[in-house]
């Protein structure tokens, strides 16, 4: 079992280099947007693995979109370079129908004095929908989110569309999102949530904090994570101002 395990683990290495690896020939420009990369069988000697591997690895950059195969034709690199410095993390290079979310709670609160200044909350209508979930991939659970949004943004928020895209559910509102703030720290789970992901207390993992901000500025989302085995990788470009600035 445990060498089974581990034969496992290795593949996944494996995988894991590869697709990275091919992403940074696609940064790199050596395979470039709308070209064609080497086939199955090619990669497969060049990396000296099956080409069972290869396809694991391709799957990756196909779910995160770098890549498309077209069946009798190839694989292709897709145009999505240079779009968003987030390339993909442990959820986003899995899709949707992979990932189940289970409900913790769901509830209307009225907020902090912090969550006032983050949703520059006023007047009347200062509550917020405040919920907590478990995210499950690959039948293990990874992730407790507890997020909070303005309840006169979405009034008609329910259970059932938080347990799936609530930024589907945010655009099929006609609101326009524009982008994210992200924050990550390394943490140790406490004993209620090792108890929820059924893991050590004490065991590693990475806190992320999440601020959705719509179109118009206005803060939609504010949430807070514990996740299990995270990883994430980003493009960055070089600031050589920057560079400078920290030598000074």
């Amino acid at each position: 079992m445990k060498k089974a395990i581990l034969l496992r683990y290795k593949m996944m290495k494996k995988r894991d280099f590869i697709a990275n690896d091919i992403l940074s020939k696609i940064y790199q420009n050596k395979y470039k947007a709308g070209e064609k990369i080497p086939t199955e069988r090619d990669l497969a000697k060049n990396y000296e693995v099956s080409r069972y591997t290869i396809r694991e690895a391709l799957k990756k950059l196909m779910n995160i979109g770098c890549i498309k195969i077209i069946q009798g034709s190839g694989v292709f690199v897709h145009e999505t370079k240079y779009k968003s410095p987030l390339i993909y993390n442990s959820l986003t290079e899995k899709k949707f129908k992979d990932i189940q979310s289970k409900i913790i709670y769901f509830k209307k609160v009225p907020p902090d004095n912090n969550l006032e200044k983050i949703f520059d909350l006023s007047g009347n209508q200062t509550d917020l929908w405040e919920y907590q979930r478990v995210r499950i991939v690959d039948y293990q659970k990874v992730q407790i989110e507890t997020t909070r949004l303005p309840f006169s943004y979405f009034p008609k928020l329910n259970e059932e569309e938080v347990k799936k895209s609530v930024h589907d559910y945010v655009q099929q509102c006609n609101y326009k999102i524009s982008h994210f703030i992200t924050s990550y720290s390394s943490v140790n789970v406490n004993k209620e949530e090792a108890d929820i992901l059924n893991c050590k207390k004490g065991s590693a993992a990475m806190k992320i904090i999440n601020r959705g901000i719509l179109q118009n500025g206005k803060v939609f989302e504010y949430s807070e994570i514990i996740n299990l085995d995270y990883s994430v990788t980003y493009f960055t470009p070089f600031n050589p101002y920057s560079h400078k600035n920290r030598k000074n």
